[in-house]
């Protein structure tokens, strides 16, 4: 067996022409062509880092933990394939790894390549920049110093470094996939995990791709979006979306190129492709842009998934609607190499569902930590905030203390104890330490919105008017603690929502 698994980040579903979507993405329409088209596909744990510690274990840990690494009692399925004589080798430009918060991901593998200067990796160096030049050159929402807070100073030294398409990290990313194709394709029980920061802002593209999506914007380069509000003008918000648009075509181009690959080498035959994302983005809609301080409106959490499998080769241009999520990704691909499923993996193997579409849920659940716990059965979403959210129960269980990109300091432990009785944690003790208030919990800006709702996606699919319908209500909470219980969710996990603790 051998399978290549893509993994783009923040990819709008709604963009893609298979899903419907008006943006120039002939290619993946291609592989839909050819694969299995997950309809009803969800994220789990969000943002970045906490969907691919679910992308690893198989579980989610939003109910536990904020942004953090794998921790020493987690299972990775990578690792897990590295043991038992399955090669497994990434290939990522996403930095985030190389932060303190997931500095123990790449290590699950057999090896690994990363390619610079994506966002603001702190990659190209430039003692004394040309502030003046770079405060004329890019809009007054984008510049910033070097060394402020927030880091686009260092994006912009970054884009500056790249001035011709063969920079891009994107680029270096398939060009190195394609390298450990030549050198492995005949070669058999492996993974090759590419991983793709494109389209996640900065939304920078070659000239080529951008001139497919011409706007009456004159200014600045526009090119990354503010977490926050839509407060920007019309030309403003063109501007954004178009160049969101650029990269996603661009994304689909190289994917055209990995595509061609399978073809010429003729891979179709003995070689899986796996394509999906972390989770999407806004791009105003709600009058939000971005993720994590909004709730997570579907534009977010709904996410494209693609599965080519050559066992089940005549599945070609079918769909599935039953319920996935990202944390089925680590079990599907064990059992696709007869590897056994931990127990305390919540995930499902989805290659029982490429012979026909065999439901693995009822409904799934997705958050961030100490946001809303979310639930969707695929015709209802149901955010469930806590009634007081700035002073709300919470607790991190981790062996690994560290936020994105800072240690714990001393007073993260103020009242610290140790956890036992976790199933997952597999005898290893971790520290409970208490959270203090929201701009305290290491997971980037304060969120809004923190209304509970529900809503009906076959009547509102665009989830802009809430209903009232207490039956389905109270069968999504049942459903949702449910799905809690069988995650060990926490007793403050139910009380910080005003829901009864099971027993």
């Amino acid at each position: 067996m051998r399978t290549v698994f893509v993994l783009f980040d923040s990819l709008i579903r709604r963009g893609l022409e298979c899903y419907g979507g008006n943006l120039i993405t002939p290619n993946f329409q291609r592989f839909a062509d050819k694969s299995v088209t997950f309809t009803n596909h969800y994220v789990g744990s969000l943002p970045c880092m906490p969907a691919r510690r679910e992308l690893h274990t198989g579980r989610h840990n939003f109910l536990h933990r904020s942004w953090g690494p794998i921790e020493p009692f987690d299972i990775s399925g990578f690792e897990l394939m590295k043991r038992n004589g399955i090669y497994a080798h990434l290939i990522s430009d996403h930095y985030h790894y190389w932060e303190d918060g997931g500095l123990t991901y790449a290590n699950r593998y057999n090896s690994w390549e990363f390619m610079r200067g994506q966002e603001w990796d702190p990659w190209a160096a430039v003692v004394n920049p040309p502030l003046p030049e770079y405060k004329e050159k890019y809009h007054p929402l984008q510049y910033a110093e070097p060394g402020k807070k927030g880091g686009r100073g260092q994006g912009i030294i970054n884009h500056e470094a790249m001035p011709d398409e063969e920079d891009h990290p994107m680029v270096q990313c398939f060009n190195a996939a394609f390298k450990f194709l030549d050198t492995n394709r005949e070669a058999d029980n492996w993974v090759l995990n590419l991983e793709c920061f494109d389209p996640h802002e900065p939304f920078f593209v070659p000239e080529r791709f951008r001139e497919l999506y011409p706007t009456d914007y004159k200014g600045p380069i526009l090119t990354w979006p503010i977490y926050k509000r839509v407060q920007e003008s019309e030309e403003e918000i063109d501007e954004l979306r178009a160049n969101y648009a650029a990269l996603m075509t661009m994304c689909d181009e190289y994917l055209g190129l990995l595509l061609d690959y399978f073809d010429k080498h003729e891979l179709w035959k003995n070689t899986a492709l796996i394509v999906t994302t972390d989770h999407g983005f806004l791009l105003g809609e709600h009058e939000w842009w971005a993720k994590s301080r909004m709730p997570f409106y579907n534009e977010i959490s709904h996410i494209p998934l693609l599965f080519y499998h050559p066992d089940h080769s005549d599945q070609a241009g079918t769909k599935r609607h039953s319920i996935t999520q990202n944390i089925d990704i680590m079990p599907t691909l064990l059992s696709m190499y007869d590897l056994e499923i931990p127990k305390i993996v919540e995930g499902h193997s989805l290659v029982s569902m490429m012979e026909h579409d065999a439901p693995v849920r009822k409904a799934a659940i997705y958050g961030q930590f100490g946001a809303a716990t979310n639930v969707t059965d695929g015709r209802y979403t149901y955010f469930r905030y806590p009634e007081d959210f700035r002073n709300q129960e919470l607790y991190q269980y981790t062996l690994m203390p560290t936020h994105q990109n800072s240690l714990f300091t001393k007073d993260d432990f103020n009242n610290a104890s140790y956890e036992y009785s976790f199933k997952f944690l597999q005898g290893f003790p971790a520290m409970k330490l208490p959270v203090g208030p929201p701009e305290s919990r290491g997971q980037g800006a304060l969120i809004e919105d923190t209304q509970t709702v529900l809503y009906d996606l076959q009547t509102d699919p665009d989830q802009n008017n809430p209903i009232e319908n207490p039956e389905v209500k109270l069968r999504l909470i049942r459903e949702m603690t449910n799905i809690m219980k069988r995650n060990e969710a926490p007793p403050e996990a139910y009380r910080r929502l005003n829901l009864e603790v099971p027993a």
